[in-house]
């Protein structure tokens, strides 16, 4: 048994602030002792050290918060971030689908999960909830590369047998390479499967039946597809979806709207819609960047808090336009501000953490560094740049950890650790021994 301790100021916020006002967690002088790459042990500096008096400590300088839980990004759209000049569906036939062609190519899904990885680590992200392609190596490549980071991935095959030639699968083999990957894949290491289903109008009737029969024979994964996210999306489900109340409701027809089921975008949503999320216990990635990016509108985060619907955030890359989720949740106020919603940072800090992680249901194990989860942290640094440094001199608790939500970027990543090892470092000496 290996056991560490870390000291420094910790920040955490396990539960939604905007409910429960004791939800924030902080030591400004803390001690978080791990063992084996779980924490078995956190609090004031003053009040555990004596217990833990003969180990080796390292000092972490900065604001140490739990790594950051990626609810919604797509690994295979990596090389297409900030192409240029169309909308969702247009954008998808210009630029991403002959991208994702390219997956067919095994050598090409390493190359591309092991850059995208490591990018995640960069911008101090050590959960995820990822799309891969059509091409059921697309998701080997990625779990092989995220297990020998030890990060904790959750992807699966896309399903779409009314995609473009060369994306189209079949029913049959949605089945057949689902399960598979399933057997091959979940709970391995820190891994997860999640059914994925492009969205409604890339999978026949037939294949969103099978969708749904992989989620009821497989209760402990996950589905993961998007819902209302553009206009003209929504009224192209509309016209063929007939019967269905509304969008959700043409997957609640087949079994894929449940307590496992996440949804990017949920942009936008009836009230019906909402309610119906609610009461289901699925909840909405919120991906403020692609939304502004693709012009598909602003997330209401107060519909959503008015019915109750779990949210997290999710980078959305490639239409979104960076990994970083500190600049996620700086759009995401800004998104919240033009519907007159005023984001809390620590309420911001929550959906990039414990909020996406209770979203993909892995809260008992990341997202509050809280005794008993897996010791997934990364360093902050408010004085990555000289602005930042200027605007958070003397600054508040809640001043310092809404500058970096607004200013900050991959640049305030001074450290990234994965189960209690650093996984990544801006400098050799961001992490040094004193005892």
């Amino acid at each position: 048994m290996t056991i560490i301790a870390f000291r420094g100021e910790l920040l955490s916020v396990g539960r939604d602030p905007a409910t429960d006002p004791q939800a924030v967690r902080h030591e400004r002088d803390g001690l978080l002792v791990v063992e084996d790459g779980i924490v078995v042990a956190r609090g004031a500096c003053a009040d555990l050290a004596p217990r833990f008096g003969g180990l080796t400590t390292t000092k972490l300088p900065g604001l140490i918060v739990p790594g950051f839980v990626d609810a919604h990004v797509h690994y295979p759209q990596f090389d297409r971030i900030a192409s240029h000049g169309a909308q969702l569906l247009e954008w998808l036939d210009r630029h991403i689908y002959p991208a994702e062609k390219a997956f067919a190519d095994r050598a090409h899904a390493d190359a591309v999960a092991g850059l995208f990885l490591d990018e995640l680590l960069r911008n101090g992200t050590t959960s995820a909830l990822v799309f891969a392609t059509v091409h059921a190596h697309s998701v080997d490549a990625l779990f092989e590369a995220a297990l020998d980071r030890r990060m904790r991935i959750i992807s699966g095959k896309v399903l779409m047998d009314l995609g473009p030639p060369g994306l189209a699968d079949t029913p049959e083999l949605a089945r057949s390479e689902s399960e598979a990957l399933i057997a091959r894949w979940q709970d391995r290491g820190r891994l997860g499967y999640a059914i994925t289903p492009r969205f409604a109008l890339t999978s026949s009737d037939a294949q969103l039946h099978v969708a749904g029969a992989l989620l009821e024979a497989h209760p402990q994964v996950l589905m993961h597809t998007h819902l209302a996210e553009n206009v003209d999306e929504c009224a192209a489900v509309a016209a063929r979806f007939t019967d269905s109340l509304d969008y959700l409701d043409a997957y609640d027809r087949f079994g894929l709207v449940g307590a496992r089921s996440v949804f990017a975008h949920g942009i936008h949503l009836s009230s019906r819609s909402c309610t119906r999320l609610a009461q289901s216990g699925a909840g909405i990635a919120v991906c403020p960047s692609s939304n502004l990016f693709l012009g598909s509108g602003l997330f209401d985060f107060g519909q959503a808090a008015a019915h109750g619907v779990k949210l997290g955030l999710g980078s959305d890359v490639g239409a979104g336009t960076s990994l970083s989720m500190l600049h996620t949740a700086g759009l995401a106020y800004q998104a919240a501000q033009a519907r007159r919603h005023a984001l809390d940072p620590f309420r911001a800090l929550y959906l990039a953490t414990a909020g996406g992680a209770a979203l993909l249901h892995i809260a008992d194990r990341v997202g509050a560094l809280e005794p008993g989860q897996e010791a997934d942290f990364i360093v902050l640094d408010p004085a990555a740049t000289p602005l930042l440094a200027r605007r958070t001199r003397g600054a508040s608790l809640a001043e310092q950890l809404f500058a970096l939500q607004i200013l900050g970027d991959d640049r305030a990543i001074a450290a990234t650790y994965l189960m209690g090892e650093l996984a990544w470092s801006r400098s050799a000496d961001d992490a040094r021994p004193v005892g």
